[in-house]
C-alpha cells in the first residue's frame, strides 16, 4: 500500500505513468518535469551557479532573468543589490518581493499555468523594445552538438527574443542538463559569452564543453 501511494504522489506530479503491474518513467525531448519537483533537484548546484552569476553582476545593471528554479536562486542571489530585473517569470518575481533595493520590470504577456513563466508576442515585443545590460539564460538541456534547448515552444521563443535584447549573455545551467537535448532549440552553444555551471561534470566533458564555447566558469 505505501508503494502503492508513492506511485500515485509521484504520478501526480508528473515524473511517472502508471500501467497495470508497474510505472515507467515520463519521458521524450517535450517532456518538462513539474516544477514542484525541479525546485528540489540538484539546489546545491543551482545555488552555487546563483552565487557565482551574482558575482559577475555590477550594481545598477539591467538584469534580463530567465524563470524556472535556477532564475529564482539567482533572484534571491541579487535580492540585495542594487539592480534593475526583468523577469520572465511571474515565480522569479515574486522571489524578489521583499527586496527593497532592486526595481521590478514586470514584461506584458500571459503567464503558463504550473510554470508561470511569461510568454506569448507582447512579451516579444516588449524585449525588441528594450536593451540590457545581460540576460541571464536558463535551459531545459545544452550540449556542444545541440546547444542550449527547451522543452517548451513559447518558452523557447522568447529566450530567442531576450538573446537579441542584452549586451552580454550569460548561461547558467546545472551539469545534470548536459549531454540532454530538448524539445526545441534556443541557440548554439557558442552564442552565450559566459556559461556558468557547476562542478559536477566530468573531465571529458569540461574539455568538450570548454572547446565548442566561448567561456566557461565553474561554479565551487
Amino acid at each position: 500500500m505505501t508503494i502503492r501511494r508513492d506511485l500515485e504522489t509521484l504520478e501526480g506530479r508528473g515524473v511517472l505513468r502508471r500501467f497495470h503491474g508497474g510505472a515507467k518513467l515520463s519521458a521524450g525531448s517535450s517532456y518538462e518535469p513539474p516544477f514542484g519537483v525541479r525546485e528540489h533537484t540538484n539546489v546545491a548546484q543551482k545555488r552555487a551557479i546563483a552565487e557565482a552569476v551574482a558575482g559577475t553582476i555590477e550594481d545598477g545593471e539591467t538584469i534580463l532573468l530567465d524563470g524556472g528554479s535556477t532564475g529564482i536562486q539567482i533572484a534571491e542571489a541579487l535580492a540585495d543589490r542594487m539592480v534593475t530585473i526583468c523577469p520572465l517569470s511571474l515565480r522569479v518575481a515574486w522571489a524578489l518581493n521583499r527586496s527593497t533595493s532592486v526595481t521590478l520590470m514586470l514584461p506584458p504577456g500571459r503567464a503558463r499555468p504550473g510554470e508561470l513563466s511569461i510568454s506569448g508576442p507582447d512579451t516579444t515585443d516588449y524585449l525588441k523594445r528594450h536593451h540590457f545590460d545581460r540576460f541571464l539564460l536558463t535551459a531545459s538541456a545544452f550540449s556542444p552538438l545541440e546547444g542550449f534547448t527547451e522543452w517548451n515552444t513559447d518558452d523557447a521563443g522568447v529566450k530567442r527574443a531576450a538573446l537579441d535584447s542584452a549586451g552580454e549573455v550569460i548561461a547558467c545551467v546545472d551539469s545534470s542538463k548536459f549531454g540532454r537535448v530538448g524539445f526545441v532549440e534556443i541557440c548554439g552553444i557558442d552564442v552565450p559569452d559566459l556559461i556558468v555551471v557547476d562542478g559536477g561534470l566530468d573531465e571529458t566533458s569540461i574539455e568538450a564543453l570548454t572547446a565548442s564555447s566561448r567561456r566557461v566558469r565553474l561554479a565551487a
